[in-house]
């Protein structure tokens, strides 16, 4: 195994080799060019459909049915909405835009559920008139359902319920834990009189026959989110006890299964989140509820990858410096909290080779206008020039599908790439690169042209 795949973390050879494969084949082709396409976007296809596949299996043998919904904020790219779709998967959603990208995408209205803690009467409604499932975030949005569903002349077939918050604490990264004391996040269960306050309000509503929770995702352990899970578990059991008969029917149990970023390894694994959730939850699979499930960065992280060219290098207090194509506009989260998001970083050669060499410390610097662009400080890689690539792993979520327009630069294209029959690599296009044009039309001032 060459010194660049053991410097970037690689411990499973295959996966690094088919890496090498889709970027040698898209340079090849021009996906990547260092004249017209410094930057772009890679998902495997056929990694995305295992995964999906070792989801389903995991939950294999469940008494009540499971509904595997996608967080569609982890990438809410049309193409790759409707790949999950066609792969079983239903879609979940926050916001209009995401509801939008998903009926485009072709999910079933009564596969899509609503979250936000922020819906506005207009969502509601319109959520209630496709027969979109509904989480209520709060004491308020539950009485704005209540005013929307005594207007309706016919019951609405949404599934209803409200997401709580079982107050179990947070993981490593506090950002993505939404279990704490004071979360934003749902009807907190151990504050004074809360509890009480909503059993009360589930039995004067004889529509509202969900629950959910979501404790959070990365950094947060599997005891944690199990923990979560069982007190909503409980909950709803206190729920059914108070009502003398089986008013929830379904909990919604979130996703936030953490990903490896420290190698190709996957770990945990869905089979360990279950495992996890049958040790602290069992009444969970006993046929009593129905399941819902929203993964979204577990799903596709691991199957994609960003690559960019290096335009230059330098030396700056001793330390070499590759100035690439990619920084903050695709890597928002590692350029601003390093700590918690660092990514593995690797070196090619112009070809898509991986280079080898002894490896040097080296800072990886994105195109932005500002100092903090980097995307790897002192990391060690064989030498890196001008006119080599370097690959951001790990980046299937998140990354490439929502980029941050620093410095207006434009959004990179996205491939997805599976292998053929015969072996062969073939790629389609899941967003096409934009233009300077059309980067131009969604920032003129219309008024500017009256």
């Amino acid at each position: 195994m060459s010194v660049t795949r053991e410097r970037c973390g690689v411990n499973d050879f295959q996966a690094a080799k088919r890496r090498e494969d889709i970027l040698r084949a898209a340079v090849h082709r021009r996906l990547l060019d260092p004249e017209d396409a410094l930057l772009a976007g890679f998902l495997d296809l056929d990694g995305v459909a295992a995964t999906v596949t070792a989801l389903h299996d995991a939950f294999a043998g469940t008494a009540a049915p499971v509904l595997h919904t996608f967080a569609a904020k982890a990438n809410s790219l049309i193409p790759v909405l409707a790949e999950l779709r066609r792969l079983g998967m239903g879609c979940e959603v926050a916001s209009p835009g995401e509801l939008a990208q998903a009926l485009a995408a072709g999910f079933a209205p009564e596969r899509i559920v609503l979250d936000s803690p922020a819906k506005t009467r207009a969502e509601l409604a319109h959520a209630l008139d496709l027969g979109i499932a509904v989480n209520a975030d709060n004491f308020q949005e539950l009485e704005r359902i209540d005013a929307l569903l005594a207007t309706r002349e016919t019951p609405s077939a949404s599934r209803l319920g409200v997401r709580v918050n079982p107050q179990v604490g947070s993981g490593s990264i506090v950002a993505m834990s939404t279990a704490t004391a004071t979360s934003k996040f749902g009807i907190t269960l151990r504050d004074e009189g809360n509890e009480e306050r909503l059993v009360r309000a589930y039995l004067d509503r004889p529509w509202l026959t969900w629950l959910h929770t979501h404790v959070g995702s990365q950094g947060v352990p599997l005891a944690r989110i199990a923990e979560g899970v069982a007190a909503a578990v409980a909950f709803a059991d206190k729920v059914n006890a108070a009502a003398g008969r089986r008013q929830i029917t379904g909990i919604d149990i979130g996703g936030g299964l953490p990903v490896n970023f420290d190698g190709d390894e996957v770990t945990p694994t869905f089979a360990d989140y279950v495992a996890a959730l049958r040790a602290q939850a069992p009444a969970l699979f006993d046929g009593g509820y129905e399941i819902v499930t929203e993964f979204g960065r577990s799903l596709l992280a691991k199957n994609g990858f960003i690559a960019a060219y290096v335009e230059y290098t330098k030396s700056a207090g001793g330390r070499p410096i590759a100035i690439c194509h990619a920084g903050a506009q695709v890597a928002t989260r590692t350029v601003f909290a390093p700590d918690s998001w660092p990514l593995r970083v690797c070196a090619h050669d112009p070809t898509g080779t991986a280079k080898t060499g002894e490896p040097v410390a080296q800072d990886i610097a994105g195109p932005c206008c500002f100092a903090g662009d980097l995307v790897a400080q002192a990391r060690p890689l064989p030498p890196v020039d001008p006119g080599d690539i370097v690959t951001l792993l790990d980046t299937g979520a998140y990354y490439f599908s929502t980029p941050f327009h620093y410095n207006s630069l434009p959004e990179p294209a996205v491939h997805g790439v599976r292998r053929d029959p015969s072996g062969g690599l073939r790629f389609e296009t899941l967003r096409s690169a934009q233009t300077v044009e059309q980067l131009l039309a969604t920032v003129m001032d219309p008024r500017s042209t009256t």
